[in-house]
């Protein structure tokens, strides 16, 4: 049996979905828009940041790693897995040879420390390249971190960390990696051996700046380990 569709059905049809599916394109541009302008308000945000950053004469860091961790300062402030005001940024972009560890006050946007910081022993001679998040790797690993608490250990004071990204970092408690002094963070060393000492994954500094370093940041604020073989984490890789 033949059916006869009646035109003026098959026109509200057509008019129907042709509405709708110009109601969800409409809807992805507002939403793509919407998007781009708190991206571009964020980026705005940060540079004046980073544009009134009182040195106290040490060097900045660079603007793309300072922006990187930024954003992520701002999202686990916002759910409340930081709580300080503190950033300490790590730059494995940079040779070990350079002061690429920043600890920054936000509260008053001033450089508190600049320092040496080391790599794990497997993941790179002068420069860091390889990264880890698995036990024994001897590996660094990147992303976001809440710094926990102090206690002493076989290298002294040292601060546990915990890792706010799964499958990148999440297992640094149970690796001990943990922010530590060592006599292999220093000038001297990179003199006599033409590169900074290396750990076994924990960003390891200077022992001189150790006390002074751990006191100021411990207890739940920010540290980020820059690279740029990974761009800002996306919230949903974050530990809840």
């Amino acid at each position: 049996m033949i059916y006869k569709i009646c035109p003026m059905l098959l026109l509200m049809f057509l008019s129907f979905t042709t509405d709708t599916k110009t109601t969800t394109e409409v809807k992805k541009v507002e939403k793509k828009n919407i998007a781009s302008t708190v991206t571009a308000s964020l980026d705005l945000r940060i540079k004046a940041v980073y544009s009134t950053l009182n040195a106290n004469n040490f060097d900045l860091p660079e603007l793309k790693s300072f922006t990187e961790a930024l954003k992520g300062f701002y999202l686990l402030k916002e759910k409340g897995l930081i709580q300080k005001d503190l950033l300490t940024l790590v730059d494995f972009s940079l040779s070990s040879n350079l002061k690429r560890l920043w600890v920054i006050d936000l509260s008053t946007n001033t450089v508190l420390f600049q320092s040496l910081v080391a790599h794990g022993r497997n993941t790179g001679e002068e420069f860091a390249s390889d990264f880890s998040n698995t036990n024994s790797s001897y590996k660094s690993s990147l992303g976001f971190y809440a710094t926990g608490e102090v206690y002493k250990g076989k290298h002294g004071i040292s601060l546990r960390l915990d890792g706010l990204e799964k499958g990148v970092n999440d297992n640094a408690r149970e690796r001990a990696v943990v922010i530590h002094g060592a006599d292999y963070v220093s000038e001297s060393f990179i003199r006599n051996n033409k590169r900074l000492g290396r750990s076994q994954g924990c960003p390891a500094i200077p022992v001189g700046l150790t006390n002074a370093i751990i006191e100021a940041i411990k207890d739940k604020s920010c540290l980020y380990i820059y690279h740029p073989s990974r761009t800002f984490m996306m919230e949903e890789k974050l530990i809840s």
